[in-house]
């Protein structure tokens, strides 16, 4: 089974190291010591806070749609040229870039800081893992 560290959960989760230890010590979110003694959360407790989270997310937006997933952040560059426009935000560690039509920019009156959500519905979704050391 995965664990992961306190700081590495935190990152996972888009919050602090202190509010992972936090909800360890308030029996929110198990964790074990690992073999050097370091507090670790396994990969399926993680995953069910990170669901419990995007559920409490998820119901205070009024609005119903069929695409899952949405990313809130900031954005960071919008370039448009002609009819159509490119807009990056910035979602935690996350970067989505969006092509669209310059009058759609300029109606979401997309600014460099301005909050903006992304929402993507797509039918392929590359995923990825990294190689595990094999001796």
């Amino acid at each position: 089974m995965t664990h992961f560290r306190i700081s590495e959960a935190a990152h996972l989760l888009g919050v602090s190291d202190d509010t992972v230890r936090r909800w360890v010590g308030d029996g929110i979110l198990p964790a074990v010591p690992d073999a050097s003694g370091r507090q670790v959360v396994a990969g399926t407790d993680l995953a069910a806070q990170a669901q419990r989270l995007a559920g409490e997310a998820a119901d205070d937006d009024p609005v119903r749609r069929s695409a899952r997933n949405r990313f809130t952040g900031l954005v960071t560059a919008v370039q448009i040229d002609g009819l159509m426009a490119q807009v990056e935000l910035q979602s935690g560690p996350h970067r989505v870039v969006s092509l669209m039509s310059a009058e759609a920019a300029r109606e979401l009156a997309l600014e460099v800081g301005s909050k903006a959500t992304a929402v993507i519905k797509a039918t392929m979704v590359v995923v990825e893992t990294e190689r595990e050391n094999t001796p």
